[in-house]
């Protein structure tokens, strides 16, 4: 044949072939093997065609030929690859008796529906591997480098030895590794360091040893960086201080040397800054004044000296000096002063210190008894004065609601043994919480106040007897209370299923499917709802966490401790600062500015949601639940962290979806973009399971989802809108990506 008419199918210049027909290519690739030379006239149309497919072939370059041929059969053969890596892992691990069962390459090659393996829907490659606290012994395989698309490997939680593999630096694609809270041991991997989309490494509580590697700092996205508790030596390497994305370093309880450096303030993006528990030694830096992002700074029990920088006073910030015994500071008795002999200097500071604390001691011990001698006497004498509260006579229980009429405060005291230790079912800050079981009646809870003032009794009765008059199904009831010796005692409910916090967290945590996780959101929301819009004056609860959302028989949520922040003395600090809550649910834009309102009770309803969904704590050592979900809400991976009891047991994972969002916005950073508690009822009710024949109120106009947060997000101030390709999934109108719905002034 001399006809070159259909050929050349690829462009030829300096011997480098670039592909333009990729069709027609592979239907030629197919039919080679027929090929062969034909030059008669009465040959067939289909023998002329594979004649030229034979020519066409013997004029394409032989290395391009072979490596499409290569790149053909490879692409045969991934499934194959991943289910023999995967099956090489399941090796490689102990204890899998009962939690790898799936996976089973000879009854079950599916791979992508094997536990905890996640695959990308278009190319089938695993992107995601979450073996999360099964009790998994035994090593991580080298195999884990021939998962390459990996996006996410999540093996926190287990009994995993050895070493980590250097292969897993093959998983170019990684965003998120999590090995913390296993046994792991030897140096961290230099290949590490070639993960260059990873934003987050967790490899907290092992057992590591060597160096923290500096090309670390190599990884350009790393944001969230958690070498804690492992044993760790040498200096923190000083190009780590450089890094302008790391937003949270955590190296607490490791043998780390050296000093701070000059350059800590480098650290543009970090908010959390933990070297607790090393062996640092040197002064703080004085530039630490202008380490304006640091919101926690945590460098207690090393070897600090000399003088703590007077410019650290300027930060908005969290600092831990403790534990650093020649640290000193600008106040009264400061070891910083004109210079003695050592072991002369530490006799009288250890003087000083034993004989101060004894003297203490001993005027406490004479206070406390003279305080109780005199409440005693004041309280079962009447000896009140007039229009401050006062008793007249014993003391007596004051009845708010006619159930409790029938019991006497002796008979409470009777049946608890004058609130005997073995009654106690709970502790709180400022309470102690008692069971009292009272003859032919519902037990009741009691709650003794830690402290007592005569001088505000009067004030302490109004406030009781306004919360007395508060009635709603979600709050607990104050039925009574009673200003008694044995302090104030308070008396509610008692709720058989303990709180929130017991069932998600306790010894004995329960598992809870997601329709019960919805319906106790549900209730504990409508409770606050009503404080917030339906009382008058309307009532900010000021300490919403899980622990103050208890649970009766049937699992319906209880709001309780409501109002009662206002009775409780405020006396152990007289600033202007004082703030009331908990540690994990404290909106930080009340933490910084001392006015509370509504909005910061949402943001504390946030972060128990993010709890039922996730069944994490706000805060467990150094881990901060809500900085978690925004972590992994830039990369979108959110759902990553869902509960696995909630993944079994909901039918519509949508309804979980929308419900982090919702979280989100309950904490946004801003108190004017975060949703009132109504229209927080009415998203979560919308989510319900219609009942089959309870009505528990009467029909409503559906709520409509995808309005509500297209109308929030309306309200933000000039941000920057999300580009129209975005939105091209069918469920972009009601659920932006979760990077979008945060607020990044975090």
């Amino acid at each position: 044949m001399e006809d070159n008419g259909l050929v050349p199918l690829f462009y030829v210049a300096h011997h480098k072939w670039k592909f333009v027909m990729s069709p027609l290519l592979l239907m030629l690739f197919l039919l080679s093997p027929l090929a062969s030379p034909f030059s008669t006239e009465e040959d067939t149309p289909l023998v002329l065609f594979v004649s030229l497919v034979h020519y066409t072939l013997q004029n394409i370059d032989l290395h391009l030929f072979v490596c499409l041929r290569f790149m053909f059969l490879c692409r045969l053969s991934h499934p194959f690859v991943f289910g023999k890596a995967l099956m090489a892992m399941k090796a490689s691990f102990s204890n899998i008796a009962d939690v790898l069962l799936d996976w089973d390459d000879v009854h079950n090659d599916d791979f992508c529906s094997w536990r905890g393996v996640f695959c990308d829907n278009v190319s089938l490659t695993v992107v995601s591997l979450n073996l999360s606290s099964l009790n998994l012994g035994g090593e991580i395989s080298p195999a884990i480098g021939d998962l390459g698309n990996l996006q996410s490997i999540d093996l926190q939680g287990n009994k995993l030895t050895g070493q980590i593999p250097d292969e897993i630096g093959n998983c170019a694609a990684l965003a998120h590794l999590d090995l913390s809270d296993n046994q792991l041991y030897g140096d961290i991997p230099f290949s590490l360091s070639k993960l260059k989309q990873l934003e987050f490494l967790n490899l907290k509580s092992n057992q590591l040893t060597g160096p923290i590697p500096s090309t670390l700092t190599q990884i350009p996205n790393l944001k969230t960086l958690d070498l804690a508790r492992n044993r760790l030596t040498g200096e923190i390497p000083r190009l780590l201080y450089w890094n302008e994305v790391l937003q949270y370093l955590g190296l607490r309880g490791n043998l780390l040397s050296g000093t701070l450096s000059p350059d800590i303030c480098q650290l543009t993006g970090l908010w959390y800054f933990d070297v607790r528990g090393n062996n640092l030694t040197g002064t703080i830096p004085d530039s630490i004044g202008n380490c304006t992002s640091f919101e926690i700074l945590d460098i207690s029990y090393n070897q600090i000296t000399g003088e703590i920088p007077y410019n650290i006073g300027f930060l908005q910030v969290a600092t831990f000096f403790i534990g650093n015994p020649f640290l000193c500071g600008n106040w009264f008795g400061s070891i910083c002063g004109p210079s003695v002999p050592k072991s002369r200097e530490i006799f009288s500071r250890v003087a000083v210190v034993c004989l101060t604390l004894g003297i203490m001691m001993l005027l406490a011990m004479v206070i406390v008894a003279f305080y109780r001698s005199s409440q005693s006497k004041q309280l079962m004498k009447g000896s009140s004065r007039t229009g401050q509260g006062t008793l007249n006579g014993p003391p007596k229980l004051v009845v708010l609601h006619m159930d409790m009429a029938i019991h006497t405060l002796d008979d409470i005291m009777r049946s608890t043994e004058n609130l005997n230790e073995k009654y106690v079912i709970g502790y709180g800050a400022s309470s102690t919480v008692y069971k009292c079981a009272l003859k032919n009646s519902r037990p009741i809870a009691i709650k003794r106040l830690y402290n007592q003032q005569p001088h505000n009794f009067r004030e302490f009765e109004t406030e009781l007897e306004t919360i007395g008059n508060i009635r709603h199904r979600n709050l607990v009831t104050l039925h009574g209370y009673a200003l008694t010796p044995n302090g104030n005692l308070l008396f509610y409910d008692y709720m058989a299923n303990g709180s929130l916090w017991d069932l998600l967290h306790g010894p004995l945590k329960v598992k809870l499917d997601w329709e019960t996780r919805l319906r106790i959101a549900v209730g504990a929301a409508e409770g606050l709802a009503y404080l917030h819009h339906d009382c008058n004056p309307r009532i900010v609860h000021r300490d919403i966490k899980s622990s103050n959302i208890l649970l009766d028989e049937n699992f319906e949520a209880h709001l309780s401790d409501f109002g009662t922040a206002k009775c409780i003395s405020t006396t152990r600090t007289h600033a202007s600062t004082y703030v009331l809550g908990t540690i994990g649910y404290i909106d930080p834009e009340y933490a910084r500015t001392s006015r509370l309102n509504e909005k910061s009770d949402v943001y504390s309803f946030g972060i128990v949601l993010l709890e039922l969904l996730t069944g994490k704590k706000a805060v467990d050592n150094d881990s901060n639940l809500h900085q978690l979900i925004l972590s992994k809400a830039d990369n979108n991976t959110v759902m990553e962290a869902v509960d696995p009891e909630v993944s079994v047991t909901c039918i519509d994972l949508s309804h979980v979806k929308k419900t982090f969002q919702l979280a989100l916005l309950c904490t946004k950073g801003n108190p004017s973009e975060r949703p009132t508690m109504h229209e927080v009822v009415r998203v979560l009710v919308s989510l319900l399971p219609s009942p089959p024949s309870k009505i528990l109120a009467p029909p409503a106009k559906k709520f409509d989802y995808a309005h509500y947060v297209i109308e929030k997000g309306q309200q933000r101030k000039e941000e920057a809108r999300q580009p129209q390709e975005d939105n091209n999934s069918s469920n972009a109108q009601w659920f932006v990506r979760f990077g979008d719905v945060i607020s990044k002034s975090t």
